[in-house]
């Protein structure tokens, strides 16, 4: 797969998304001013997709941080794709914060998005954290005015989320990958004792051989999949090193080597919801 700094993607709402995002999530430990800062950085790099969420309590950081960059030139408003998540984005809540994820309301929801979408306030609607069951629920809804644009999701080679993508493929909805590096740490949600991603010896030997770090051929691994990609960080070099994505190729045998790494380990499998009905990582995919 041939690319470039400026690919993007088409949706199947004709709206492009570029095949690599920064990702805006921090722990508390991280203040909101160097999320500010990051985003700021990332725009004068290059990145064009800013993937943010009400959850992260750090959109205000990034939408100053957005205008300023229109404002001095770096970049024009209609260049930036930017993605946010009302709410909980992985449960949707009713006016009292119960969970709500029955058949019918997961329609309704999604019939709110669609007015939001005719009314001009969103460009694309799409999806976070959804298996293929509860995609169908709302690609068979009667009525359906806008299926999903995307579904973001955890992927990476330990989880390479093989069959969902090719599901997704299947009905024109691009798989976004967040913690594409495995790199997600958070002791409120990852077990510290899960390997990381960065130290696999399959990914350094590649790394090595293309005169690349092993992020860099993590994320154009999942480019060269068609997926698109969230790298995150919060320092300028890893910030520029991670958006060299585009100067190498992988051969077909380095990324079936990167294939064999799945383990289906899921560093944030949302324990909380466990036993919610409707918990989306209790199906196969």
């Amino acid at each position: 797969m041939e690319l470039c700094k400026d690919t993007s993607m088409e949706m199947n709402d004709g709206y492009r998304i570029p095949v690599i995002g920064f990702g805006t999530y921090a722990p508390d430990t991280v203040p909101k001013s160097k999320c500010e800062e990051a985003v700021k950085v990332a725009i004068e790099v290059g990145y064009r997709h800013i993937d943010g969420a009400y959850l992260y309590e750090n959109e205000k950081e990034v939408g100053r941080a957005i205008r300023e960059k229109i404002a001095d030139g770096t970049v024009k408003r209609e260049n930036i794709f930017y993605t946010g998540k009302s709410g909980d984005d992985l449960f949707p809540v009713d006016g009292n914060g119960k969970l709500i994820f029955d058949n019918v309301d997961l329609c309704a929801t999604w019939e709110a998005m669609e007015a939001c979408k005719d009314a001009g306030l969103v460009k694309s609607i799409g999806v976070s954290n959804f298996n293929r069951r509860q995609l169908e629920m709302i690609l068979n809804k009667p009525g359906l005015k806008y299926k999903p644009v995307c579904n973001q999701v955890e992927c990476h080679p330990y989880l390479n989320q093989r069959k969902l993508l090719e599901f997704c493929k299947s009905k024109n909805i691009v798989l976004v990958a967040f913690s594409a590096l495995g790199s997600h740490r958070d002791e409120r949600w990852v077990d510290q004792s899960s390997p990381l991603l960065l130290e696999d010896p399959i990914l350094n030997a590649l790394a090595k051989k293309y005169n690349r770090s092993p992020a860099l051929v993590a994320l154009r691994y999942q480019l060269q999949r068609g997926v698109v990609v969230l790298a995150k960080s919060f320092t300028r070099k890893h910030i520029e090193d991670n958006f060299k994505v585009f100067d190498f190729q992988l051969t077909e045998e380095d990324m079936k080597a990167i294939d064999s790494l799945n383990q289906n380990l899921r560093y944030d499998p949302c324990q909380e919801f466990l036993d919610h009905p409707e918990y989306p990582f209790a199906d196969d995919y």
